[in-house]
């Protein structure tokens, strides 16, 4: 059993792992290496508690071993106070294909940020956009 949760500080070690077994495993098809490494150097530990700062911020919690296995954040797109966008959403490579994805973006479609007068931005990440755009048509919002 799963349960979505808002990030907690005390998560930002596990968030900032499982953010770069994911991008390693999952993002390495569109991306390089480098690029990669490159992009990690700003989401470490620290980083994801000050992006938390600023955004609401939703982990995945595997609830029978506590283990953090998505997460998922939703705040103003550029400083706007009309405009919102969904940031840094990761599953855990192994827990992919089972709905998770879907249950981050559910719970993010709750939160303050994406109810009216928001307007939900897109990513730009490739994978991100694929899935977001899968769920958009679902959603007959493209």
């Amino acid at each position: 059993m799963y349960r979505v949760r808002r990030f907690l500080n005390t998560d930002a070690e596990l968030v900032a792992q499982l953010i770069a077994k994911t991008m390693k495993t999952t993002n390495i098809k569109d991306y390089s290496m480098e690029y990669i490494e490159n992009d990690l150097k700003s989401l470490q530990a620290n980083d994801v508690i000050e992006r938390a700062g600023q955004f609401h911020c939703y982990v995945i919690e595997n609830s029978d071993n506590y283990q953090i296995i998505g997460v998922g954040s939703i705040g103003p797109f550029w400083g706007s106070q009309s405009e919102s966008s969904l940031f840094n959403i990761f599953v855990d490579p192994d827990y992919q294909g089972h709905g998770l994805g879907r249950k981050i973006i559910e719970t993010l479609e709750t939160d303050e940020y994406c109810l009216e007068p928001h307007v939900l931005k897109y990513l730009h990440l490739k994978r991100h956009y694929i899935f977001i755009r899968k769920w958009a048509t679902i959603l007959k919002m493209v």
